[in-house]
């Protein structure tokens, strides 16, 4: 007899969606203008649903594009949405936006990222930043474990618990609203790192209201300490899958003393 679990069917994708989203079957239909009666039997299966009204639910439960795939082949449809490799001809205006956005970040770090933190592309000051970093841990480098593995950053972070803390709850509410099991394994992984059991084990430095952001405070080989705080850009318009999951990481310095050393180092 097996014991494999069978394939989930389009309603229980969706209403497995829609509980991610905390919103009711009634709410949903709501605002999908979609009847309740109807929404009802399409996650009971007991309603085949067109593959127009798959991707108008999904559009209403912001679901990622290849989840969309997903849902539409387990409605027995073919997927809509493609996902074209980044070093693709057709993506050149893409590659030259994101080389543009990281020429002008400089003298201050960035990266471009996928949707489960793989570095695809980092400008010269994010470069200098992991020198001294383990060689294995570059050969397919993951900005989560680059800043949290022992052979990492990790032993350079001197707010170590509080930063671990902050990226293990990003990426777990990540894992909680895009579904994907890349990143849920990713987050696994890193609950095994030191540094997720220092982060565990500390409580925040101060109080949440006395936070503007949780910086990163990163120890130089000189001794000194550069602080910074980032933000996480993306493209609002995209219909492929490859440009979608695409994060832009900008590393901004937290203080005057880090915005002086990284413009002495541009200039360097």
């Amino acid at each position: 007899m097996s014991t494999a679990s069978a394939t989930p069917t389009v309603g229980e994708l969706l209403r497995d969606w829609r509980r991610r989203r905390r919103i009711s079957q009634f709410d949903l239909s709501l605002e999908a203008a979609v009847s309740a009666r109807h929404l009802s039997f399409v996650e009971t299966g007991r309603s085949r649903p067109g593959r127009d009204l798959v991707l108008h639910l999904a559009e209403h439960l912001d679901v990622p594009l290849r989840e969309r795939n997903t849902l539409l082949l387990a409605a027995g449809y073919a997927p809509v949405f493609r996902e074209t490799a980044l070093d693709a001809e057709r993506m050149a205006p893409v590659r030259a936006a994101l080389e543009k956005i990281l020429e002008g970040h400089a003298p201050y770090p960035a990266l471009i990222v996928d949707g489960c933190w793989n570095v695809l592309m980092a400008n010269e000051p994010a470069l200098a930043i992991l020198a001294g970093v383990d060689a294995a841990l570059l050969e397919a480098p993951n900005a989560m474990r680059l800043a949290l593995h022992p052979d990492g950053l990790a032993s350079r972070i001197e707010n170590l618990a509080e930063h671990a803390g902050h990226l293990l709850l990003r990426l777990q509410r990540q894992a909680l609203l895009s579904g994907d099991p890349a990143v849920a394994a990713l987050l696994d992984e890193l609950r095994g790192y030191p540094a997720a059991q220092e982060a565990a084990a500390t409580s925040m430095a101060a109080e949440p209201a006395e936070l503007l952001f949780v910086p990163m405070r990163l120890r130089r080989q000189d001794g000194s300490v550069w602080s910074f705080f980032s933000t996480i850009a993306s493209f609002g318009t995209a219909t492929d899958i490859t440009v979608a999951e695409l994060a832009i990481e900008s590393f901004f310095p937290a203080d005057p003393q880090t915005a002086v050393a990284l413009q002495a180092a541009g200039r360097a």
